[in-house]
């Protein structure tokens, strides 16, 4: 007799993914169209920010199966929402090799499907977002923030701007350290008083 697995679908982490899915597609696109002659290109080789985002997906989803650890799960959802963003604004690219032209239905398009998925998972599963979004604590909520930025950071690398890329991976860092150090500072503080 076959069994279902008792696994229980966590929709915070695809609240998670999803959000920074759309921070990742609309900040690339936006750096993009803001910036556009800036490129990074290594011996005739240009860099696209899809592979950012390919290398983001694989860490995530790497580390996602081989570590097995809910305390982790959240920022394993940020890094690969970001990471598909930044593969899902280069769509245009990677399916006719270089014609960017139809951009606009494609923003219009991943808005639409990113704002019918957010809607469904704050409609449907309100209780299950409450408990594992808002009731998260200010210190996970620091030390998130902080590895969004580190991975968003990439963007900037991306484009060959070294500085603000550096400014913002360095301010990810300290909010994820500043937020995972005090967590873990009060987590041993709490096992101590037990």
């Amino acid at each position: 007799m076959i069994r279902e697995s008792a696994r229980r679908i966590n929709h915070g982490l695809a609240f998670y993914g999803t959000l920074a899915f759309v921070a990742g597609f609309f900040g690339a696109r936006m750096f993009a169209t803001l910036n556009p002659s800036v490129v990074v290109e290594r011996s005739g080789v240009h860099f696209h920010h899809f592979w950012y985002g390919i290398a983001m997906v694989e860490v995530a989803g790497w580390f996602g199966i081989a570590m097995n650890d809910e305390r982790l799960d959240r920022y394993f959802a940020i890094l690969f929402g970001l990471g598909t963003g930044f593969i899902g604004d280069e769509v245009g690219l990677l399916l006719t090799f270089g014609d960017y032209s139809f951009r606009l239905a494609l923003m219009f398009f991943v808005a639409a499907v990113a704002f019918i998925i957010l809607a469904t998972l704050v409609t449907r599963f309100h209780a299950q977002l409450e408990k594992d979004v808002l009731r998260v604590g200010a210190r996970q909520q620091l030390s998130h923030w902080g590895l969004f930025l580190v991975g968003f950071s990439t963007i900037f690398f991306a484009f060959g701007l070294t500085t603000p890329g550096l400014a913002v991976a360095g301010l990810g860092v300290i909010l994820f350290l500043v937020g995972f150090e005090v967590r873990r500072r009060s987590s041993s503080l709490r096992t101590l008083a037990s």
